[in-house]
């Protein structure tokens, strides 16, 4: 459906996106995910029409969307701070962008009905903005943006302003609504877990330059660079050499068991990355593993995070377990991990 083909921007010195290419399906959520200043939101702004690349097409469903106003596009642009009218009841607030169009006054009574019902906010249709919370506030201005209907929804980090527990409610919701309204949604953001939870696909961003595409399982368990594999949740990263084996030969530990993703000249400078719920505690007598000791344990609701502190390791391994951990902050363990549970990857990829 919308298809980004060699799109560059350049703000002086600094480029902000080199070469981007993505192709976005119909239906689908979307995710564009990496830190700040990586260009995601410029590749937003571009196809919402308030950024022109120096290079590259945009294109929906085959036309050529930068010849195009920003008003005349089919899209429709959530912004961070939700950019509602503090004037203006919910109602009217939803209404505006119909009204707008001059559309027969029946017709955007009927559409910001429907649309105030789908989230859930009929109730409060006559109320102003500051009588809202923080969730009620971003469910108007996701209103505001599918009652015209657009092809596509663009949404800059929409949940950066709510807390925890909202958050994790407002995901469900975003869900649910694409599902509803079978528009096709892309979202800015920055946090990994409202990028896992929400997207079908994502793209992650870094410096400029697009690392990776792919189904958030995938992208969780099969990093491939450095650079995804350190960014997407939580890792424990050791540097080698390609052995030519199930295992990456480190000078300091020897050889380490993991699968690589693609095949590896033997020798060849690699990255072993496995995740801290696939390393295993074991007793400092036991036959293998890298030998530690824990420096702390922490418990978060159902899991437990241990820190053990390697020698010659320049971070702490992190290992995570069901429950309350059966060790303590001192104890001598050795880690250890199955080579299908760790990836090697090259490091200059």
């Amino acid at each position: 459906m919308l298809k980004i083909d060699g799109v560059t921007r350049r703000f002086g010195n600094v480029t902000a996106l080199d070469d981007v290419s993505l192709q976005i399906e119909q239906g689908e959520f979307f995710a564009l995910l990496g830190p700040s200043g990586c260009g995601k939101t410029t590749l937003l702004r571009i196809v919402a029409g308030f950024e022109t690349p120096d290079s590259g097409r945009v294109t929906l469903d085959g036309e050529d969307l930068l010849s195009k106003a920003p008003n005349r596009r089919p899209i429709s642009l959530m912004f961070q701070s939700y950019a509602l009218f503090p004037h203006m009841t919910v109602a009217k607030n939803v209404a505006y962008g119909l009204e707008r169009e001059r559309l027969p006054r029946q017709e955007i009574k009927q559409r910001v009905g429907e649309v105030l019902e789908t989230v859930g906010l009929s109730q409060h249709a006559s109320r102003k903005p500051a009588q809202l919370s923080g969730g009620q506030r971003q469910r108007v201005a996701l209103a505001r943006s599918i009652v015209k209907r657009p092809r596509l929804l663009l949404l800059d980090e929409p949940l950066s302003a709510l807390d925890k527990k909202v958050r994790a409610d407002m995901q469900l919701e975003l869900k649910r609504l694409q599902h509803e309204v079978g528009i096709t949604f892309v979202v800015v953001t920055h946090d990994q877990e409202e990028a896992m939870s929400l997207a079908d696909r994502i793209a992650v961003f870094d410096s400029g330059r697009v690392c990776q595409v792919d189904e958030p399982v995938a992208l969780y368990e099969r990093p491939r660079s450095p650079f995804v594999a350190d960014f997407v949740g939580a890792n424990n990263l050791f540097h080698g050499v390609a052995s030519g084996l199930e295992a990456l030969r480190s000078e300091k530990f020897g050889m380490l068991p993991g699968t690589p993703l693609t095949e590896l000249e033997a020798d060849s400078a690699a990255l072993l990355a496995v995740r801290p719920e696939n390393v295993e505690l074991a007793d400092e007598n036991a036959a293998r593993g890298l030998a530690g000791s824990v420096l702390d344990v922490s418990f978060y609701g159902g899991v437990s995070h241990i820190s053990v502190d390697v020698p010659d390791h320049p971070k702490p391994v992190l290992a995570a377990v069901q429950g309350a951990a059966s060790v303590q902050a001192g104890a001598k363990v050795k880690v250890r991990w199955n080579a299908k549970d760790a990836v090697i990857m090259a490091v200059d990829r």
